[in-house]
């Protein structure tokens, strides 16, 4: 079969590259985008006539088969194989809910949070720092700081709990060491630098290109991996950089430059171009929350997501991180207290997302965690580092009680610390399987070199 040779002008209206765009560079990207456009046109007018003559050939009006299967197999890079195919899968998501991590950078005092009540290890350790007579009432002889009254509705509709006593014992008493096994779920070595939340979109399917978002200006440990998750300071502030008069014409040329090449870079490429549609089409128009709410401080990193969300980009895992937790002086754990007053922003952000959200709220959980707890004893009104924090919980879904997992007391400490009563991981773990139906198989691939054990979370 003779080849056709086609050949196509470099740009037929505009010859002069200056006339594209005042970057030489960018004239180039989209004289070049013009001819493989020109290209595709042509290909694509060649398979629909050769579809044209198979459909003859079926009804005895034309071509042989044979001579369809050799003209269609010429047509291996038209736009009718891979060009849709990709992109229309990567946005069918099945709707299975959100998971937000909020790390507290620094080591939160797990026990200027919840506290058992009137315990007498901490009135003799740390009595300048005991939860006030405001403090909140929860299950089994615990108390909650007056700090988190933002969420008192939640509370008392059973669907915020604390899981005190949590650490692993590869955690160390460095900051770096421990948010890094935090983050990825294990040590380096066991993990391979990957982050325990891109293992767990391995077993959440198929979704839009913000399926996993990192609130921040960098990428999150725990995102770091395969799943190519998004990190961004705003919704607005994901665009293409250069002249405004110019971006649409650079997207367009992009687009057509990674569209059916057959190269699993046009996924990434499509993904992305999706990613920065939605972001725009968002962003267009001034946000507006539910009436009354107000987000402040770290309020705007949880604004951003719930845009994301109720604009329907079908977030599955994000994070935000909120720096200020590392008290070795003057912590403040009553009412105006330093810490207090950090746990009291935190509090008002999670009650103002929820509340903006509405019934969407529903499919949403939100887990606050730290790379470790603090001393049991105080230091001359701080802490210092140690183990045996708290790990927090916000679900639409109702949970098994304010105080969840297991807590023996505080009668034998670990050197000074509060003991492992519950495995971070396990908790980790529990907070994902209740939130996307999780298998406990699923759990464990998660987070390797360690056998999951499930904790009751959820009513």
């Amino acid at each position: 079969m003779e080849k056709t040779v086609y050949s196509y002008p470099l740009h037929p209206e505009c010859p002069d590259l200056r006339r594209l765009a005042d970057d030489p560079t960018e004239a180039l990207l989209r004289a070049e985008a013009d001819v493989v456009a020109a290209e595709n046109a042509a290909e694509r007018d060649r398979y629909l006539r050769l579809e044209a003559e198979e459909e003859a050939q079926q009804d005895g009006r034309g071509v042989t088969r044979r001579t369809f299967v050799a003209g269609a197999a010429a047509t291996a890079t038209a736009l009718a194989t891979a060009q849709f195919v990709t992109t229309s899968a990567s946005f069918a998501a099945t709707k299975t809910g959100t998971l937000i991590h909020v790390f507290l950078y620094g080591g939160l005092d797990g026990l200027s949070l919840v506290a058992p009540a009137d315990d007498p290890v901490l009135r003799k350790a740390r009595p300048d720092l005991l939860l006030g007579a405001d403090s909140l009432a929860l299950a089994r002889g615990f108390t909650l700081t007056s700090a988190f009254t933002p969420l008192e509705k939640w509370l008392k509709a059973g669907q915020l709990g604390f899981v005190p006593g949590v650490s692993d014992e590869r955690l160390s008493r460095s900051h770096f060491q421990a948010a890094d096994t935090c983050n990825l779920g294990g040590l380096p070595g066991e993990t391979g630098g990957r982050g325990w939340l891109d293992s767990l979109v391995d077993h959440l399917g198929k979704g839009t290109a913000f399926r996993s978002v990192g609130i921040g200006s960098t990428l999150p440990r725990s995102l770091v991996g395969t799943n190519g998750a998004l990190s961004l300071n705003s919704v607005g502030s994901l665009r293409l950089n250069g002249d405004q008069k110019y971006r649409a014409a650079t997207e367009k040329a992009i687009r057509g430059l990674f569209t059916g090449i057959n190269h699993p870079v046009e996924e990434a490429v499509q993904d992305g171009l999706g990613a920065l549609a939605t972001a725009q089409q968002l962003a267009a128009q001034p946000y507006q929350a539910a009436e009354g709410v107000e987000y402040r401080g770290v309020g705007n990193s949880f604004k951003q997501l719930a845009q994301l969300i109720k604009g329907g980009a079908n977030v599955r895992v994000a994070t935000i991180g909120m720096g200020g937790y590392d008290t070795h002086e003057n912590q403040g754990t009553r009412e105006g207290g330093q810490l207090w007053r950090r746990l009291n922003e935190l509090a008002g952000a999670m009650a103002a997302f929820f509340t903006d959200l509405g019934d969407q709220a529903a499919d949403v959980t939100i887990m606050v965690s730290s790379e470790f707890g603090r001393r049991v004893a105080s230091n001359s009104g701080g802490t210092d580092h140690g183990h045996g924090g708290v790990v927090t919980v916000l679900s639409g879904r109702r949970l098994a009680g304010s105080l969840l997992g297991a807590w023996p007391g505080l009668d034998d400490l670990d050197s000074g610390d509060v003991p492992e009563y519950n495995n971070m991981f396990d908790v980790y773990g529990s907070v994902a399987q209740g939130r996307f139906g999780l298998t406990n198989a699923e759990v464990d691939k998660i987070f390797p070199r360690m056998k999951y054990t499930p904790i009751k979370l959820y009513a």
